[in-house]
């Protein structure tokens, strides 16, 4: 990119750059409060970002954070971003107590004073594109975009923590007919970019600057979801593409490496039952994987390594399940549904590993 276009794109960012002031407040959930997203920092601090139907314009936003597993909640300053028409998720990633974001795929907002005020951060370039994943880590953030269009591309893009814009990071790009990509940040940086289910790439860091390829997590023909290192082991999903081995249905494994570059091995096939949503592991042995198929929600999770695995029957819901984490003490939550669907939205909530999910109330 050339200097004029560089200094173009930093202009239109802080032209753009809004701060919108807001405070927190004791009051709980407003009536009809729907989930969209959830994002914790440990076992008791955690935030919801939902919406209520609040008549003309629509939907409104609404944040929500506790500081005690989901016993009490108060109310902070929820980011201007409206519920979208076309179903995307809409994203909050909380890095810290102070620094969150949202994304609905097409815009990113942050804070970095828990939502008394939002600002943009532009991702650099132009085009239709998809924000899939964010993260912060050591003072950067990091971001999986997918570009539309004749032949997509997914990429990586980076900036400081608090920056207007994101910008490409050099040799982080995968094109095909479908692309797609993760991250993790637990125990060091890792990056996975594949391409049609059957090439992928692979990179870890461990400060986000320098990054060292490796031999990618999955082998051909399956994609990776990347669950974090955990107790020194590497863990990561391997799925096939949905519909496969049959409709309704993802192959799936669970894959781990000794070390951040090392070689992973595969263990016993997961349920195949329903489509890939999310995944997440809480020890080096314990892991869940979220998936949706034939109207139902699914939790499958192991606690040997992935030699056995059980399943839950979360819901009927059967829209989305999103925002899987398992975030200590074997605590962990996910949502279930959308806010705008007949059936709605929930978080549910572990303490026991995954073994038994609540849901938890904002009343």
């Amino acid at each position: 990119m050339k200097p004029t276009r560089c200094a173009a794109v930093v202009a239109a960012a802080l032209a753009v750059l809004a701060l919108v002031p807001a405070s927190a407040s004791a009051s709980p959930a407003p009536t009809g409060f729907a989930p969209s997203s959830t994002s914790w920092t440990g076992p008791e601090r955690g935030f919801v970002l939902g919406y209520t139907d609040c008549g003309a314009p629509g939907w409104c936003p609404v944040l929500l954070a506790t500081t005690d597993g989901g016993a009490h909640w108060r109310r902070l300053g929820a980011p201007p971003m409206p519920l979208p028409d076309n179903h995307n998720h809409v994203r909050l990633v909380a890095a810290s107590a102070e620094h969150l974001y949202v994304t609905d795929g097409t815009r990113i907002l942050a804070t970095r004073d828990a939502g008394r005020h939002w600002f943009t951060v532009l991702v650099a370039g132009g085009g239709q594109r998809y924000v899939s994943k964010l993260a912060e880590t050591g003072g950067r953030i990091f971001a999986v975009v997918t570009s539309n269009g004749y032949g997509n591309t997914t990429a990586v893009y980076s900036g400081l923590a608090g920056a207007p814009v994101l910008t490409p990071l050099p040799g982080f790009e995968g094109t095909g007919g479908i692309t797609y990509g993760d991250l993790a940040t637990s125990g060091g940086l890792q990056i996975a970019l594949s391409a049609d289910y059957r090439t992928e790439e692979y990179w870890t860091s461990r400060d986000g600057v320098v990054f060292t390829p490796a031999s990618p997590p999955c082998p051909d023909g399956t994609t990776a979801s990347l669950g974090g290192v955990r107790a020194g082991q590497v863990i990561a999903l391997c799925s096939s593409s949905p519909g496969s081995p049959q409709p309704g249905s993802s192959a799936r494994r669970l894959w781990r490496a000794p070390k951040l570059g090392g070689a992973f091995s595969g263990t016993a096939d997961a349920p195949a039952l329903g489509i890939t949503q999310d995944f997440s592991a809480e020890t080096a042995d314990s892991a869940t994987v979220a998936a949706e198929g034939g109207g139902d929600g699914f939790l499958h999770r192991t606690t040997d390594g992935g030699r056995t695995w059980t399943t839950t029957v979360l819901s009927e819901r059967g829209l989305a399940l999103s925002d899987l984490a398992f975030v200590g003490d074997g605590v962990g939550v996910v949502v279930d549904g959308l806010p705008d669907a007949d059936s709605g939205s929930a978080v549910y909530r572990t303490t026991d590993g995954g073994g038994t999910w609540e849901e938890l109330s904002f009343s």
